[in-house]
């Protein structure tokens, strides 16, 4: 019974990722609806890896009024010749080539504007290039855009983690996340640092985009997708937050040392836009995700007694954890293409 005592605190994190469970709202609860042209977005930067992928998703789609449209944001690799190739097989495709970098702008918020400059459609749908959408996505998702009438969607899907750096790493990520940051509680939010959006599916009509100010509300912003969900808050637009883990999935990371890239400044950054006014708390971000990571090193032990076998079983739990996840996530906690520099 003493033993059980000492163990109680590994018990927290399962209690807490509990209501992380929930999968509702949940997208697939929708049937698919059209409502005028869809302008897909995809900003693109060496994205030869992917692009082809998510380009014979986004082709593959089921919704009827499509248009396609590739921002290749200066690639130094094959990424434009390959969404040229598709674009000349398919008129839906387009392939933009993205001019240099104005002063005041990063890369993906300047890649995305450019996107939704040269678009014709109602409605803009802003992806990334790592994500695979189920042919019924887009329909679903434009239904919830008229069903609800959100000024802006968002959507969690599911994470994949393939290697052993990313199963040990990327859960404890997605169980903070899921905890501050659960669909539920983000669509009941009040206010503006409670609001998030995921940069990997964000759905609004044009009207709404301009409403906000474009990307050029948050042309400065790394974590263009958290800002633009909150400004869009600011201006009096409801944001919508619904689990797609069964209609998208994307790999966030491929190893050790992209996440490393990825989150040592996206953490601090969105630590910033999630506590504003609050330089204590937002200095303490970093050190919560390295407590998480932490945490885990140390089995549940009893003082005085040398237990091996929990030791060895710890590691062994750890090793063996899912390959696959669908809790909030953003985009922009990803390894991104874009520099972290103007």
């Amino acid at each position: 019974m003493i033993s059980l005592l000492y163990a109680l605190p590994w018990a927290a994190p399962f209690l807490l990722a509990l209501p992380s469970s929930r999968r509702k709202p949940n997208l697939a609860d929708l049937a698919p609806a059209a409502d005028g042209l869809v302008s897909v977005i995809i900003p693109a930067r060496n994205e030869a890896s992917n692009i082809a992928t998510v380009l014979d998703s986004v082709t593959g789609s089921d919704y009827p009024d499509l248009e396609i449209l590739v921002v290749d944001d200066r690639s130094t690799d094959d990424t434009a010749p390959i969404v040229a190739r598709y674009a000349s097989r398919d008129s839906r495709v387009r392939l933009i080539v993205g001019e240099e970098l104005p002063a005041g702008w990063y890369g993906k918020p300047w890649a995305c504007a450019q996107g939704a400059q040269a678009a014709t459609g109602h409605h803009l749908l802003f992806i990334d290039a790592d994500t695979r959408h189920d042919p019924s996505l887009i329909g679903r998702a434009v239904a919830g855009l008229v069903t609800e009438r959100p000024g802006l969607l968002t959507v969690a899907p599911r994470q994949l983690c393939l290697t052993f750096w990313e199963r040990v790493v990327m859960p404890q990520v997605w169980l903070l996340l899921g905890v501050r940051y659960h669909p539920s509680r983000v669509n009941r939010a009040t206010r503006s640092r409670d609001i998030i959006a995921n940069g990997q599916f964000i759905l609004l009509s044009r009207q709404t985009y301009d409403a906000i100010g474009s990307h050029a509300a948050v042309r400065g912003e790394i974590a263009e997708d958290l800002a633009l969900a909150q400004v869009a808050h600011e201006k009096g637009q409801r944001v919508w937050f619904v689990f797609a883990e069964t209609l998208m999935a994307t790999r966030m990371y491929d190893g050790l040392a992209s996440m490393i890239e990825g989150w040592s400044k996206n953490v601090y950054l969105g630590g910033r836009r999630t506590f504003p006014g609050q330089p204590v708390l937002q200095a303490l971000v970093p050190f919560t995700l390295a407590g998480a990571m932490l945490f885990w090193l140390i089995p549940p032990h009893e003082p005085g007694r040398q237990d091996e076998a929990a030791a060895i079983g710890a590691v062994l739990a750890v090793r063996e954890n899912h390959v696959d996840h669908a809790l909030p996530a953003t985009s922009s906690h990803r390894k991104s293409q874009y520099p972290a520099t103007k």
